[in-house]
């Protein structure tokens, strides 16, 4: 669900040529990933960078081949596409929920790198009432045509959240009074333990990495999905909505 008012839905847009993109950035795209030839310098690149630094963005140094192989056209050794959602900060959302008498169920996903599972993951969290998705800026699977499509469209409705400081948003829901629910195999608590009717953040990592250490260490919560057959995880997806439904099933 939607606490605040979005643009129009943008594609997933090719901007290319050092000036177009800063013209980009200054008008206020939400900016998925830039990417800048290796090596590249000059006057006009300095300001690109600037730019960026002002706008908080990171900037992705490839070979020149990456850039032909994205585009064909004069890319000036700069391209940057503009992503197809409105990112949103979790610090405006959180008290619009309390304010309507909501429960907050928030899911943090730390290090999903693939877009399908992004997009499986978001069509499940909207299905269930989550009222927003957090990920970190640096790490993370793009929002791109893939991952919406995936989603079946649930990432134009559901609340993305990107952030910079991961860790401090993190200890921001705890301290906004969200217990946070660590999905991990490194315990022997079971995801039917905790109690999921106050206002919760549950936690999915990525399946080569899991959740990192400084989470692990401040979760109220480690829960893991029992198994009983021979192969010994699930996929995160199918994870997330194991634990998103359970937490369902008790706000029932």
């Amino acid at each position: 669900m939607s606490f605040t008012q979005r643009s129009p839905r943008e594609s997933n847009q090719m901007v290319f040529g050092i000036r177009a993109v800063i013209e980009a950035i200054r008008a206020g795209k939400e900016i998925e990933s830039v990417y800048i030839q290796r090596g590249l310098g000059g006057g006009l690149l300095n300001e690109l960078k600037d730019v960026l630094h002002e706008f908080n963005i990171v900037a992705q140094q490839v070979p020149i081949e990456k850039l032909n192989r994205l585009t064909p056209k004069n890319h000036q050794g700069v391209v940057a596409y503009i992503s197809p959602i409105i990112y949103q900060k979790v610090e405006d959302i959180i008290p619009q929920i309390f304010e309507k008498g909501e429960v907050p169920l928030i899911l943090v996903l730390d290090g999903i790198t693939d877009v399908r599972n992004m997009g499986a993951i978001a069509r499940t969290a909207e299905c269930a009432g989550v009222h927003a998705i957090v990920i970190p800026a640096k790490g993370s699977a793009q929002i791109n045509p893939d991952a919406i499509k995936t989603s079946a469209g649930a990432l134009y409705k559901i609340p993305v959240c990107r952030h910079d400081n991961f860790m401090q948003t993190v200890r921001f829901l705890q301290e906004s009074g969200l217990q946070l629910v660590c999905c991990t195999e490194k315990t022997k608590e079971n995801i039917y333990t905790p109690d999921y009717t106050g206002p919760t953040a549950i936690v999915m990592g990525s399946e080569e990495d899991g959740i990192r250490n400084e989470i692990i260490r401040i979760a109220d919560h480690l829960a893991k999905i029992p198994m009983f057959g021979e192969i010994e995880s699930l996929n995160v997806s199918v994870s997330t909505g194991v634990i998103i439904y359970e937490a369902l099933r008790q706000r029932q």
